[in-house]
């Protein structure tokens, strides 16, 4: 008997979808705060805190709270893309640098991932929605900075900024 991945379905979701490196992702739309511009970007610089999590390059500053940028390309291992918009994630220091917003849409299933995801995408997606009559990953917005990497961040920002009040 052949094993079926899970697939979750009733109550709808809206989804907003976005893209990197020419490839079309999902993302809850409650995850997201706002979506900026990249006008307000700063270049991030932490050394070797920087290189330990390598797909942080900015910060963004919004209503005295300094968000990480995560670099969506780096962190989905594709190619280098063209900085567009900034998704500030809800309840997160977090926010991801894509190439582009497309629209909203309301989602009604959510597949589970096939075995053939093995490795990292595991954390990546939370499943595969079909969007008119594409299947679009739906990512988990706690992948993007782990808490593992948020400390890193934090106590490299913390030194550096105990430097500089020296």
């Amino acid at each position: 008997m052949r094993e079926h991945p899970r697939l979750r379905t009733g109550a709808h979701e809206g989804v907003i979808l976005f893209s990197v490196s020419g490839q079309k992702f999902a993302i809850a739309a409650g995850a997201v705060n706002e979506i900026r511009s990249c006008e307000e970007l700063r270049d991030f610089n932490l050394g070797t805190v920087t290189e330990r999590v390598d797909k942080l390059r900015y910060t963004l500053e919004r209503s005295g709270t300094t968000y990480f940028v995560v670099d969506a390309g780096r962190h989905f291992n594709l190619r280098a893309s063209i900085r567009g918009r900034v998704l500030i994630l809800r309840n997160s220091t977090a926010a991801v640098l894509v190439d582009s917003t497309d629209r909203m849409v309301d989602i009604f299933a959510l597949h589970g991932l096939p075995r053939a995801f093995t490795g990292e995408e595991r954390i990546w997606y939370r499943g595969l929605a079909v969007i008119a009559g594409e299947v679009v990953p739906v990512v988990n917005p706690a992948a993007f900075l782990n808490k593992a990497e948020q400390e890193i961040v934090r106590s490299g920002l913390e030194r550096l900024q105990g430097v500089g009040s020296l």
